[in-house]
C-alpha cells in the first residue's frame, strides 16, 4: 500500500455497534436501521428499505421494476437473488424489422417487472418479519405522502412530457398539472394499496388478478404479452454469486443476466498495476483502459443465455487485455454511458448477515406508463437492454431476458468474514465506479466515506443499443486535478470534464473492522443519502 493519501471525504463514516443502512435518502436509511433496532435481520431491512425506496426515489425504481440483491448468511456462504423479466412472448426480431432498435418508451419498451419476485424470493430465504410488516411504512409513507427531494423535484420536471401524457402518473406526480418544489408532499395513494396488496400477495403481480390487468392493458398499447412470460418473471430462487480473488480478498458478484462479471475481469487486468499514487493518471488509465475492454468483451459475448462472457477472464485474455492497456490499443466500441435511474442500499447485522440490494426502472420514470389505477409505473428495460442486431447473443428473442446494467458486491477474506459490501446506480458506469470503490478499498485502504466520495470517470459510449459505436470519451470530475486530466489526454484519452461531482452515481459502503468491533458506512455526497448505525 501507498503512503501517499488517499483523497479526503467531505464528512467521516458513519459509525455502528450493531449493524448498519445506507442508502440515497435518508427514509430508506431510517426505516432500515429501525428494523435492525427491533430485531430484524439485514434481510428484513433490506426489503423495508427497497420498498421506501419506492416512494422516496419513484424516477429510479418501483413495483413496476428490476432488483438483484447479494446476501452474505452467517456461515459464510454468499449468494446471489435475480429479479429480471422477459420481454413479450410476441416480440421478435422479424415483428421489429423496420427499426434500427427497440423504442427507448411506451409499451413496446417493457419486460415483465422482475423486482417483486426476487425480493419475496430474498423473504423466503432469510426474513424473520412478514412483508406485510415490513412493507407497513413505504404503505404509510405513500399515504401520508413524503416531502419531495430535490432529485426527485429535478427528475419530474425533465421527464414531465410524458409523466403528463399518462394521467395515473400525472396525479401523483405533478399534482395540480405542476412540477413539485422541493419539500412538497407526495402522495402515492393508489401505489399504497398496491404495496400493501403486493406485500399479502407477492405471487399477484406474476399469476393473479394484477397481473391479467398488466397484460391487458399492455396488450391493448400494442405490446404482444401472453401472461406467460410473467409467470415465469415471477419464479425466482437464490444462484451461487460470482467469485474472484483480489488482493488477498474474495470479490462476490450478481451473475448473469448482470455485468457482474465486468467488474471481476477488470479487477483481473488491473491486478498488480494499482496500489501507487491513488487516483494518478496511470491509475486511472489502467481503470479506464480496462472498462473499455470489458465493454467490448460484453457487445461481443454477452447474452443472458450464453456462457461466452466467460472468456474474458480467462488467463490468457487478461493477459492480452493487459498488453493493450500498455500500448494503448483500446476498443472505441462501446463505453459506459451513466444515464438511466437506479438506486441501491446496503444492510449488514451484527450476526455477520449482509444484504446489497439494487433496483431500478432502467431510463428515468421506466416506459412512462403505468398501470391504470395502481401506481405501478412500469420499467424500459427491454427497450433499453434488448438488440436487434441479427445473430447477436442480446438480440431480441422470446424468454431471452436482455442483459442489464444492475449489479452489486460483497468482499470477504480468507476466513470468510464480511469485510465490505456495497454498489452504485448509474446505469454502465456500474460496474466502473463499482471497480474504483473496489480499488479505492482494498488498494488504497480507503475508508467507506472516502470511497464513495473519490472523484468518479467513467467511458462513454454506452451499451445501450441508441449509443453503438459513438465516439469513445473519458468523462471525468475535475476534482481530479488538471495534471492528471492532462496525463489522461496525453495517453490518448478524449477527456471531457464533468464538474467537480458530475459523473454521476450515488455510491454506498459498509465495511466491518473485526479488530475493533464496529461497522463502518459511507453514503455518496452527490446525493442526499446517509449512513446509519445501530
Amino acid at each position: 500500500m501507498t503512503s501517499t493519501r488517499f483523497p479526503d471525504a467531505l464528512r467521516p463514516a458513519s459509525l455502528g455497534g450493531d449493524g448498519m443502512v445506507t442508502a440515497s435518502h435518508p427514509a430508506i436509511s431510517r426505516v432500515g436501521a429501525n428494523v435492525l433496532e427491533r430485531g430484524g435481520t439485514a434481510v428484513d431491512a433490506a426489503l423495508a428499505m427497497a420498498a421506501v425506496a419506492w416512494l422516496a426515489l419513484p424516477g429510479q425504481c418501483g413495483v413496476g421494476g428490476d432488483a438483484f440483491a447479494l446476501v452474505r448468511r452467517p456461515d459464510g456462504t454468499v449468494e446471489a437473488f435475480g429479479g429480471s423479466g422477459f420481454g413479450p412472448d410476441g416480440s421478435t426480431p422479424e415483428s421489429h424489422a423496420d427499426r434500427p432498435h427497440l423504442p427507448r418508451y411506451g409499451a413496446l419498451s417493457v419486460a415483465a417487472p422482475g423486482a417483486i419476485a426476487a425480493l419475496e424470493a430474498l423473504h423466503r430465504a432469510g426474513a424473520t418479519m412478514s412483508l406485510t410488516e415490513l412493507w407497513a411504512p413505504a404503505v404509510t409513507l405513500a399515504r401520508r405522502g413524503l416531502a419531495c427531494t430535490a432529485k426527485t423535484a429535478g427528475d419530474i420536471r425533465e421527464h414531465a412530457s410524458r409523466l403528463a401524457a399518462d394521467p395515473a402518473t400525472a396525479a401523483a406526480l405533478l399534482p395540480g398539472g405542476t412540477v413539485p418544489a422541493t419539500g412538497t408532499r407526495l402522495r402515492q395513494l393508489a401505489l399504497g394499496s398496491s404495496i400493501e396488496e403486493l406485500a399479502a400477495d407477492p405471487a399477484a403481480l406474476y399469476t393473479g388478478k394484477l397481473a391479467a390487468r398488466a397484460v391487458d392493458h399492455l396488450e391493448s398499447l400494442g405490446a404482444p404479452f401472453s401472461g406467460d412470460e410473467w409467470a415465469a418473471t415471477g419464479e425466482v430462487s437464490a444462484t451461487p454469486a460470482l467469485r474472484r480473488r483480489y488482493r488477498g480478498h474474495w470479490v462476490h458478484q450478481t451473475p448473469m443476466p448482470t455485468p457482474g462479471w465486468m467488474v471481476l475481469d477488470q479487477l483481473a487486468i488491473c491486478e498488480g498495476e494499482l496500489g501507487g499514487a491513488p487516483l494518478s493518471a496511470t491509475e486511472v488509465h489502467w481503470l479506464a483502459g480496462a472498462a473499455r475492454i470489458a465493454f467490448a468483451d460484453r457487445f461481443a459475448w454477452a447474452g443472458s443465455d450464453s456462457e461466452d462472457w466467460r472468456r474474458g477472464g480467462e488467463p490468457a485474455a487478461v493477459e492480452a487485455a493487459r498488453a493493450r492497456i500498455r500500448s494503448g490499443d483500446l476498443p472505441g466500441l462501446a463505453g459506459a454511458n451513466p444515464d438511466g435511474d437506479t438506486t441501491s442500499m446496503v444492510a449488514v447485522d451484527g450476526d455477520g448477515r449482509a444484504v446489497s440490494l439494487i433496483e431500478s426502472l432502467a431510463f428515468t420514470f421506466g416506459a412512462g406508463i403505468s398501470l391504470p389505477d395502481t401506481g405501478i409505473v412500469l420499467n424500459n428495460r427491454l427497450g433499453r437492454g434488448a438488440y436487434l442486431v441479427p445473430g447477436h447473443p442480446n438480440e431480441l428473442k422470446p424468454r431471452r431476458k436482455p442483459v442489464h446494467t444492475l449489479n452489486a458486491w460483497l468482499v470477504t477474506d480468507d476466513d470468510g468474514r464480511l469485510r465490505h459490501a456495497g454498489n452504485t446506480p448509474g446505469g454502465d458506469g456500474q460496474v466502473q465506479w463499482n471497480t474504483q470503490l473496489l480499488s479505492h478499498l482494498l488498494d488504497h485502504g480507503a475508508g467507506p466515506q472516502a470511497a464513495v466520495d473519490a472523484p468518479r470517470f467513467s467511458v462513454f459510449p454506452g451499451s445501450d443499443a441508441e449509443d453503438l459505436g459513438a465516439p469513445a470519451q473519458l468523462r471525468a470530475e475535475n476534482r481530479l486535478g488538471m495534471d492528471v486530466l492532462d496525463g489522461l489526454r496525453r495517453l490518448g484519452h478524449t477527456v471531457v470534464p464533468a464538474g467537480d461531482w458530475g459523473a454521476g452515481g450515488s455510491a454506498q459502503v459498509i465495511s466491518v473492522d473485526h479488530e475493533r468491533g464496529c461497522f463502518a458506512g459511507g453514503s455518496d455526497s452527490r446525493q442526499e443519502g446517509v449512513a446509519l448505525g445501530v
